[in-house]
């Protein structure tokens, strides 16, 4: 067996309390495309993080060619080693692909004088060299996402590195633009370029890649060829045996549950109505919630599932397609619109996007309803108070009081203050994006009873999560992948079936 070209072994990497990556192991062969899958939390980006010398392990070993990691400080002998290829382009979109292939590093000047000409030439060989066909005066800007990730990866290759990892690379690609990826990967692979593959589309696990391995609550669980494992293996590795099983006895339960509701819920007027919703990241999206229903959304991080939870919200505006809330139009891109068409929002990011941080509680809680606690533009500093109060004791707030700065509290707290500010304008559309990320489990259990809270008030609710546990607290799921909607599991669904949808084993 060859001495394989990348090796990490029982690596541990801790922030604080929290263990992110336990039990971190990766095998790579010289010249092979090898993938790393998991759930979202499972450890794959702090293992790329150690592989790409970004931070050293607690515990455990990375070697290249059977020699060690070089020192986290010889950032060029890192470079000469490993480069990532992430979603978001790492280029500078306003200079040319040849000043980015040459960044910090232009080729020798002579007498003193810098020549672009030079830069433009030795830029065109190393394109050249690598069968890239990219024009070397374009400005990146200008150039396909598929495009610029080529120039990152031969910038990589031009530096010496022989091991790319690429991060997700399909998530921006329509199917045409994917397929050319893979023929270029492919073209690579026989110059002696070896990927790490990471993506969660299955499908393209399968079309692109030699050997798989699987990471699972931080740990290694498996490293396979491709070839000898079956998808439903795949998934059950990735989903978790004891974890399926347990479900399926709880399943029957939560079936029987959602048929003595069905009926009535079918009965129930229509909250939100949405057609031919379409933008750069979602097609052609129809769906409905009803009074006291709650609707899931799934998918991978490039399905387009928040953009479009983000669209129903005021934060964009679609190209194509409309959305009601009971039977009025929903104004996009228009926030203070949407809020008042009904719309609540817990947004997907509580620190940029959900609280104040200069505020205090009761103000973070209050400020979407102050036209309800005041007139002519004066607010009752008693009055927003005793409804900040009231709000803190519903969603059970561990706080002082409304005066408290909101930055004194905990993730699950600070959550629940955005929990609280959805709900005060009492929504006829709850809009919930990853609505207990980052939370402790006391505080994402008190998060998600606030979901039944609202079904039972008759409140129509969509969730938006990649949680599972969230999403089983919904009467129905729909799938998103690459911005379509292609599946819906009513309550009850397994843990494999639902990931083996988004995954996208299950369809082209």
């Amino acid at each position: 067996m060859s001495t394989p070209l990348v090796e990490a072994r029982g690596v541990v990497k801790r922030y604080g309390p929290t263990t992110a990556l336990a039990d971190g192991r990766l095998t790579v062969l010289p010249g092979e495309s090898h993938a790393l899958v998991g759930r979202n939390g499972a450890g794959k980006s702090t293992l790329v993080t150690v592989l790409t010398g970004l931070q050293a392990p607690d515990e455990g070993t990375v070697s290249f060619d059977g020699e060690p990691a070089p020192p986290l400080t010889d950032r060029t002998a890192w470079r000469s080693k490993v480069a990532c290829v992430y979603q978001r382009p790492t280029v500078v979109p306003e200079l040319t692909v040849a000043e980015n292939l040459f960044l910090n590093r232009q080729p020798d000047s002579r007498r003193g004088f810098f020549s672009w000409r030079r830069l433009q030439a030795e830029a065109a060989d190393v394109l050249d060299t690598w069968d890239i066909h990219v024009d070397p005066t374009a400005r990146t800007a200008d150039l396909k996402v598929e495009d610029r990730q080529m120039v990152e990866i031969a910038r990589a290759l031009s530096q010496g590195a022989r091991f790319i990892v690429l991060d997700e690379p399909t998530a921006q690609l329509d199917n045409r633009e994917i397929e050319r990826l893979f023929t270029r990967m492919r073209a690579l692979q026989e110059s002696g370029v070896t990927f790490l593959f990471i993506s969660h589309h299955l499908q393209e696990v399968y079309e692109v890649c030699q050997k798989v391995t699987v990471l699972r609550d931080a740990r290694w669980i498996t490293t396979a060829p491709v070839a000898e494992l079956p998808r439903a293996s795949l998934v059950e590795a990735m989903a978790g045996e004891a974890l399926a099983e347990r479900q399926a006895a709880a399943a029957d339960a939560v079936v029987e549950q959602a048929e003595q509701v069905e009926q009535e819920r079918a009965d129930a007027s229509v909250v939100l109505d949405v057609q031919g919703l379409t933008s750069d990241t979602y097609q052609d999206i129809a769906l409905t919630v009803r009074r006291g229903e709650v609707v899931g959304l799934a998918g991978s991080s490039g399905s387009g599932k928040i953009a479009l939870a983000e669209s129903l919200a005021g934060l964009h505006t679609p190209t194509s397609g409309t959305a009601q809330v009971e039977g009025r139009q929903l104004p996009f891109g228009d926030v203070q619109g949407a809020l008042k068409a009904g719309v609540g929002c817990v947004p997907r990011d509580r620190h940029g996007q959900g609280l104040v941080f200069g505020m205090s509680i009761g103000d973070n809680a209050t400020m979407s309803v102050l036209g309800r606690l005041g007139r002519y533009g004066f607010v009752g500093a008693a009055r927003k108070r005793g409804f900040a109060a009231e709000l803190i004791q519903r969603l059970d707030i561990h706080a002082e009081g409304p005066d408290q700065p909101v930055s004194d509290l905990s993730g699950g707290n600070a959550q629940k203050v955005v929990m609280a500010r959805a709900l005060a304008s009492d929504p006829r559309l709850l809009v919930l994006i990853n609505p207990t990320a980052g939370v402790d489990v006391k505080s994402k259990e008190s998060l998600l009873s606030r979901v039944d809270t609202a079904r039972e008030d008759g409140t129509a609710v969509l969730v938006v999560s990649d949680e599972l546990d969230d999403l089983r607290r919904c009467d129905r799921v729909l799938v998103l992948f690459h911005g379509r909607v292609v599946a819906e599991y009513p309550a009850g669904w397994h843990d494999h079936e639902l990931i083996a949808s988004i995954e996208g084993v299950d369809h082209g």
